[in-house]
């Protein structure tokens, strides 16, 4: 897997450039934090990674079992919500099948989709190590 740098660009005052492999983005925060909204807003770019992980998981699978899956569509949205007494974040996934399926296929493609990588690593809870370079 490509390696994720992201560096201020000195562009705004939130903004960063995302270089991950041969690819580069822009992150910034919206105008509601103080940023000029350049870019996704890095709890965008997380869902956007659950999204993408789940579509491609869906059409590995569809296509591997023969599924007449002709379009997937995942929309993601987040909120915080309170769970005895504690603030937790809260991502709703809605996907939307296209394609001639049966109740059964709709039913084990929502199950496969629990199975994505991404989603299972948030599910989860990660096991993230920070430290300082020696620079």
């Amino acid at each position: 897997m490509a390696g994720v740098v992201v560096a201020e660009n000195g562009m705004g005052r939130y903004q960063q450039a995302v270089t991950i492999g041969q690819h580069q983005l822009i992150a910034d925060e919206p105008l509601s934090l103080g940023g000029s909204d350049a870019g996704p807003a890095p709890f965008e770019l997380v869902m956007a990674g659950l999204g993408a992980c789940t579509s491609a998981t869906l059409r590995m699978y569809a296509d591997r079992k023969g599924i007449a899956l002709t379009r997937i569509l995942v929309s993601l949205s987040h909120d915080k919500v309170d769970i005895d007494g504690v603030q937790r974040d809260h991502i709703r996934r809605t996907i939307t099948l296209e394609g001639d399926l049966t109740d059964e296929q709709r039913q084990r493609l929502l199950e496969i989709a629990g199975k994505c990588p991404t989603h299972r690593a948030l599910a989860q809870g990660l096991w993230l190590d920070c430290e300082l370079s020696t620079q």
